[in-house]
This record gives C-alpha cells, sequence and structure tokens, in this order.
C-alpha cells in the first residue's frame, strides 16, 4: 500500500517495466516518444503519432478497475501460501461484482507461466494421478482402476536436486495415460539428456533423448520409490479441497499453473509480485469471450 499509493504509481511501474529504456512504439522502429498529459497513462509515437497505455496488450487490457485494484489483487494472489478464491478476492480487494473478480482471478493465473521458462532437468521423478472431479451438485463416482470415466487426469514431474530435496514442478491436465500422451508431457516439461525416473509404466519407455530409470513398484508404498512428486500430488489435492471445495472439469489447467507457480516460488515469495506482473505485461490480454470459449 506504502509502494503504490495510488493509480499514477502503478502506471509508472508498468511503464518501466514495459519500457525499461524509455517508451516504444511496439510496432514502430522508432524510440521517441512522450507520455500525454490529456489521456491517463498513455504515450504516443513521435514517428508515426500512434498511441498506445501502458495496459495496452498486457492482461490488464481494456480493464475498467482501477489499476491500484489489480496491483492489490496480484500482490494477494502472488504472495498468499494457500491461494485465494474469487470470493475471498472480491472481499479482500473491494470488487463490487463476483464476475469481476473471478476474470480478474484468470487473468492473474494465465500470468503464471512465463512464456519462456526452462525446461526441468537432472533427475527427475515423473508420474500420474487422478482425481474425481465434481459437479455443481455432488462429486462424480469415478471408474475403476486407470478408467478416465468420472476423473481428472493430471501428469507431473519434479526435480530432485543432487541432496535429495526437490526443485520445480511441471503440471499437466492429460486426456488419456496413452504413450502418445505422456511422452509428449515428457519431452516438453523436460530438458534433453535428463534422467526420468518412472513407476513400472511401460508407457514411459523409449522417450528421445531422455535416461529412463525405470522401477516396478509392486507391495512397495509408492511414496518411498518417488517421495516427491507424489509429495506434490498429495499437496495438490488437499489445496484443491481446502480453497477450492474440489476441482472442476472447467479451467483445470489454470489451477494446476498456480500451484506450480506457487510450489516454484515457495522460497522467494517476495519477488512473486514482481514477477506475476511482469509476465503479465507481456504475454498479452485475456478477453472473457476466448476464456469462456476455452472451456
Amino acid at each position: 500500500m506504502r509502494r503504490f499509493p495510488d493509480d499514477a504509481a502503478c502506471a509508472e511501474y508498468l511503464a518501466k517495466r514495459r519500457w525499461p529504456e524509455g517508451f516504444r512504439f511496439p510496432a514502430c522502429p522508432s524510440q521517441k516518444g512522450w507520455k500525454l498529459d490529456a489521456k491517463p497513462w498513455t504515450f504516443e509515437c513521435a514517428a508515426c503519432g500512434k498511441q498506445t497505455s501502458v495496459t495496452a496488450g498486457t492482461i490488464m487490457h481494456r480493464t475498467h478497475l482501477p489499476l491500484r485494484t489489480w496491483f492489490l489483487a496480484a500482490h494477494l494472489v502472488a504472495t498468499h501460501s494457500n491461494g485465494i478464491s474469487a470470493l475471498q478476492l472480491q472481499t479482500q480487494v473491494g470488487i463490487g461484482s463476483y464476475k469481476t473478480a473471478w476474470f480478474l482471478l484468470h487473468r492473474l493465473r494465465k500470468a503464471m507461466i512465463s512464456p519462456d521458462r526452462a525446461a526441468l532437468a537432472g533427475v527427475i521423478e515423473i508420474d500420474e494421478t487422478s482425481i474425481p472431479f465434481r459437479t455443481k451438485d455432488e462429486p462424480v463416482m469415478g471408474g475403476q482402476g486407470r478408467s478416465p470415466i468420472g476423473k481428472l487426469i493430471v501428469a507431473g514431474a519434479v526435480e530432485v536436486y543432487d541432496d535429495g530435496s526437490p526443485g520445480r514442478i511441471r503440471l499437466l491436465a492429460i486426456r488419456d495415460f496413452t504413450r502418445s500422451t505422456l511422452h509428449a508431457f515428457v519431452e516438453k516439461a523436460t530438458a534433453p539428456g535428463s534422467l526420468i525416473s518412472t513407476d513400472g509404466n511401460p508407457s514411459y519407455n523409449g522417450v528421445e533423448g531422455r535416461k529412463h530409470f525405470s522401477r516396478v513398484i509392486g507391495d512397495m508404498p509408492a511414496h518411498v520409490f518417488m517421495p516427491w512428486i507424489h509429495r506434490v500430488f498429495s499437496n495438490l489435492k488437499r489445496w484443491g479441497l481446502g480453497v477450492y471445495h474440489g476441482f472442476r472439469k472447467l479451467y483445470l489447467q489454470a489451477y494446476l499453473d498456480e500451484f506450480c507457480f506457487r510450489w516454484n516460488r515457495r522460497k522467494w515469495r517476495s519477488v512473486s509480485f514482481d514477477r506475476l506482473l511482469g509476465i503479465g505485461v507481456v504475454i498479452g490480454p485475456m478477453p472473457l469471450k476466448a476464456l469462456v470459449t476455452s472451456g
């Protein structure tokens, strides 16, 4: 609240994040421009005369909320250890409608995944889990065994450092347990040359460019052989029940991305706010229509 006492302070922060070396219009090679006094937070290019604002082309594109509301929401979302629901955000930030708070929260979740993030590397535990999903009324009864009926299927990966501690994670909602689906996840989530550690699932065999250590678990508790990926799955399920009272099928990946954002920055929470807004100014807007259509 002291750092950003008003919208002008927020706009100045966004301008420095977008143009650290001074204003430059995105579609023009000219590096000269100036801030307009008649329009708030708007700049004009000296060469082409076109104008743009500090929020144009960002997750705040065409927002009607005060910038300070955005910044307070980003701070709460980025630093709250257990996450925050749209209803809680609406109350704590003072947003008029639940729909507005929900849309704001989804746009912030979009900014939790950097487009240039590095793949996991080194030794990596990989597995899948299934979560019974909920409807508006009651949980859906899931199918037996590896049947996908009534379940949300999630693939997960976690780096394991030399001292045995966990590093970064990746989570992805997948449609099935087939070889092609699991190979695609591993190839996207891990760097070539990594050593992937899995259970006895043969679908992981032969992933191109990766070393593979597989062990049939049998009667052994799964967490003994691969402790960290199962800790991730356990925490994910508890988080989903505690904050959202169970995951819904719609927008599952957005919630997985939020969980990854928190886990990967659990030791550096103080920089999460700057990182969240830093990604938000470069990834582009998310219209409500596109979000609803994607679901």
